[in-house]
């Protein structure tokens, strides 16, 4: 029992607890038994490939060329490069990054709606370590009944030895955890040696005892409670969830009324309490749904199992809509128990409707955004061009009565590949176009040299001669030509000029 069950229980209408009970209770340790199952097996698989991505995903190799790294994925704060695997996304495209959040959070929208919390059940890093480091408690402390009796006896060199043995074991995958963390953000090959030797960096180490930390206490200690308080997740993610919603039920038409599985005129629920001993979150399915139901179905399992052994039919707590759940009780309402029990591998069965108002706007969503990324991707430009044009001062007048602005062009280069453009100065005013350490092309055209997979930035000036005419804001173009004269890149600016009589 946690606190949420616990102030339950103390206020069951809502309202405030009685004058001699306190308003919240300390919380109650949970003890997850382990369960053997369809979904347990389901849940070790996702473990397994959710672990094995994230600590042997940096280690994978991808060939970009000489000069670039060969980590399939990595986060290069220093040049300001994400790859990722044959992606390359520079800062200044943090739109895809953005593309890639909405995409995630759109996803797990249409997953709640299908099938309720399948997330936080199976794949949040939450669950996936929790579930690691209960697996290692087992191991070294028992299962439920023997962790139970250890925590309240008395503290002796087998406790202490099985109490250190665990921290010690939840500490080594905490310290593999933070290391596989600072891999992502450097070469994994390059990092390790320097990192065991005291290379790598004040920043390395910060935040692999950072993650170390966290895991630690996340998976280790603080568990359910993570869950249930820190995660805003549980808070409204019931507003997604509808009649259709494949979520962990208890059929209480079939269990109801609960009593001893020998006894005349009850349910199927031999109230057996084998559903709350194996939840992670200590929480009783058969009370409806919860803020605190992470929906692991694990009490599935538990129970189909107790039903196998009492030779009833398996299914008395399932993932399954409200939709159906209705629908059975009310075909069975009028039966007795026995009879009801005797069709219960049956009950009324509706294929859930998976196609319906919100998924369906959920699914146009995605595809939207998805095409947006990927129209965004195939329109890449290669070559980029930014112009900054001075702000202070605005113009400047020569002696001669010219009136000059000044521009700072970066290319962006995103090929491999080295190269020479030609940059041209295009505009309906007689302006001329000179760039320091650049060769001349012709009228207003200079030959620039861009670095392969870098940034090369120049000085330009565009000059208006004495005598001319010219508003005080004139739009002007910079481009970008390749060897055959075509537009790689173009940015427009605007040449600033004072007003015509205070020209004179």
């Amino acid at each position: 029992m946690n606190d949420v069950t616990a102030r339950a229980k103390l206020s069951p209408a809502g309202g405030s607890p009685p004058p001699d009970q306190p308003l919240y209770a300390n919380r109650q340790k949970v003890y997850p038994k382990a369960v053997s199952g369809p979904v347990r097996r389901a849940k070790w698989a996702v473990l397994v490939v959710c672990l094995a991505l994230y600590y042997l995903l940096p280690w994978i190799r991808w060939d970009r060329g000489p000069g670039a790294p060969d980590q399939a994925v990595l986060v290069d704060m220093t040049h300001g490069r994400l790859y990722f695997f044959f992606f390359e996304i520079w800062p200044q495209e943090v739109y895809f990054l953005t593309g890639l959040l909405i995409l995630g959070a759109i996803a797990l929208f249409a997953a709640t709606s299908l099938f309720g919390r399948v997330w936080c059940g199976f794949a949040c890093p939450q669950t996936v370590w929790t579930d690691l480091f209960m697996w290692v408690e087992r191991k070294i402390q028992g299962d439920r009944n023997e962790r139970m009796r250890l925590d309240k006896a008395p503290w002796t060199a087998m406790k202490w030895r099985k109490k250190v043995l665990t921290h010690a074991a939840w500490l080594a995958i905490a310290m593999a955890t933070g290391g596989a963390w600072i891999m992502y953000f450097n070469d994994a090959i390059e990092l390790w040696p320097k990192f065991f030797t005291g290379q790598a960096g004040a920043g390395v180490y910060l935040f692999f005892w950072l993650f170390t930390g966290t895991t630690y206490l996340l998976a280790g200690w603080a568990r359910e409670q993570v869950c249930t308080y820190m995660c805003p997740w549980p808070r409204f993610q019931a507003a997604m969830l509808d009649e259709n919603s494949l979520v962990v039920s208890y059929r209480a038409w079939r269990g109801e009324p609960r009593g001893k599985a020998k006894a005349e005129g009850i349910g199927d629920c031999v109230d057996c309490m084998a559903c709350v001993n194996v939840c992670p979150t200590g929480i009783d399915i058969r009370d409806g749904q919860q803020l605190e139901c992470i929906g692991c179905g694990l009490c599935i399992d538990a129970c189909d199992d107790i039903m196998g052994k009492l030779g009833r039919p398996k299914g008395l707590i399932a993932f399954e809509t409200l939709k159906n759940i209705a629908a059975s009780e009310g075909a069975t309402r009028s039966m007795s128990p026995c009879a009801a029990r005797t069709e219960a591998g049956m009950g009324v069965r509706h294929v859930p409707n998976f196609i319906r108002a919100r998924t369906i706007i959920y699914a146009g969503v995605l595809a939207a955004v998805v095409a947006v990324m990927l129209g965004a991707w195939l329109l890449r430009q290669e070559v980029t061009l930014a112009v900054l044009r001075d702000r202070a001062p605005l113009y400047v007048r020569l002696a001669d009565g010219g009136v000059r602005n000044a521009y700072t062009l970066k290319i962006a280069n995103k090929t491999r590949d080295a190269g020479t453009l030609t940059l041209a100065l295009e505009s309906h005013a007689p302006l001329t176009l000179s760039i320091q350490e650049a060769p001349e092309a012709g009228p207003n055209r200079f030959t620039v040299n861009t670095r392969a997979d870098g940034l090369t930035e120049w000085r330009a000036l565009a000059t208006l001669p004495p005598g001319a005419r010219m508003r005080e804001s004139t739009e002007i173009t910079f481009r970008l030509l390749d060897a055959r004269g075509r537009t790689v890149a173009r940015t427009d600016s605007v040449f600033l000029a004072p007003h015509e009589e205070h020209r004179r």
